[in-house]
């Protein structure tokens, strides 16, 4: 096993401890043997009563960013004909209100015409850009849950607000056969490094022999974010830590990037199991051993199996971590509520001595 070394910070992460026994996956998929916990707050955001039964049948997949004082939750409302993206704005982050869809399906035909979804910002000082998930596959009613292809779209507003106007002659980047995103590839953060735009994104392929699909994350690049990107011949860290979405801390106390993920994991099926951490001091390197749990079945509160997709903002001294979940033992799509959870900062970076 390994040991964490002292902090060497002021204010260091007082929950990064190694996790006493490392979980291991009945398919040999990589697992993660340390832990950064987070503190559990719980759900901040009920589903079932968003505007015109909009989020009827589930909330998930969150997207949080702040903008003068007022807090902006982009979150999949599944809603009667499909899941959109949809608003709920907040002064505290823990009381929300709900706006309503700010998508809406594609015309027939279209990569988002069933849904359009996962909407993630960048500010570039005078317009707010948002890479979205479209899809023209769903699962049949009444839970029209997006399938594969995943892809990423493009959305442009004055306001963190809205209205949201799509760019459909916009293609970020597209699903390639024979890579390592050949079966998605949809929106991650973006941030400004030099003089070009990283964008964490999350890809699938099929490895041949391997009864799961593998996920992990690519960097696609840009210098027009209305422009086409680059994608990385090489994904940021092996196919086989199934992981997918991200958001991205930095912590200039030690000039680590934090980068926060969803975990799959398997236990008779597939399903989002926990938030993991990874940690870097360069962009562009990314080691796959540099990682720890911050949320999953041991410190949520209310959902004891299955923890979503992740989001993180700033407040003073502490890192809001929000995510989505159905509580107790399920491990359904549908039905989920969103929790926030709370990290001290500055955060460390764990070491293996």
């Amino acid at each position: 096993m390994r040991r964490l070394r002292s902090p060497i910070l002021a204010g260091v992460f007082l929950a990064a401890a190694l996790s006493a026994f490392a979980r291991e996956y009945s398919d040999g998929r990589p697992a993660a043997t340390l832990r950064m916990d987070a503190k559990d707050h719980g759900v901040v955001l009920r589903y079932g009563d968003g505007p015109n039964q909009c989020d009827i049948l589930g909330a998930r997949d969150v997207w949080v960013f702040e903008a003068d004082g007022t807090y902006y939750m982009h979150y999949d409302a599944a809603g009667p004909e499909g899941w959109l993206s949809s608003l709920a704005v907040s002064k505290d982050l823990v009381n929300w209100e709900k706006k309503g869809p700010i998508l809406d399906f594609g015309k027939p035909g279209e990569d988002d015409s069933k849904s359009a979804a996962y909407g993630v910002t960048y500010r570039d000082g005078k317009e707010w850009h948002m890479f979205y998930l479209g899809t023209p596959n769903v699962t049949a009613p009444p839970n029209l849950i997006p399938g594969f292809p995943y892809l990423t779209l493009k959305a442009k507003a004055s306001s963190p607000a809205g209205p949201w106007i799509k760019q459909k002659s916009v293609i970020p980047f597209r699903t390639k056969p024979g890579t390592y995103y050949s079966i998605t590839a949809s929106p991650g953060q973006v941030v400004k490094n030099g003089d070009e735009y990283l964008q964490f994104f999350s890809s699938t392929t099929r490895k041949p022999g391997n009864r799961c699909v593998q996920r992990t994350l690519g960097i696609a690049r840009t210098k027009d974010l209305d422009g086409p990107w680059t994608v990385d011949p090489n994904p940021m860290v092996p196919i086989e830590e199934q992981i997918e979405n991200s958001a991205l801390h930095y912590e200039k106390s030690s000039k680590a990037w934090f980068l926060f993920t969803n975990h799959i994991g398997i236990d008779g099926g597939e399903y989002t199991d926990a938030i993991w951490v990874y940690w870097s001091k360069d962009l562009n390197k990314w080691d796959p051993a540099n990682k720890a749990i911050v949320l999953d079945g041991h410190n949520c509160t209310w959902s004891k199996k299955c923890i979503g997709l992740p989001s993180v903002v700033q407040v003073g001294s502490r890192l809001a971590l929000f995510y989505d979940a159905p509580g107790g033992n399920s491990t359904s799509h549908m039905k989920r509520h969103v929790g926030l959870a709370w990290l001290d900062l500055p955060l460390s970076v764990p070491g293996n001595e």
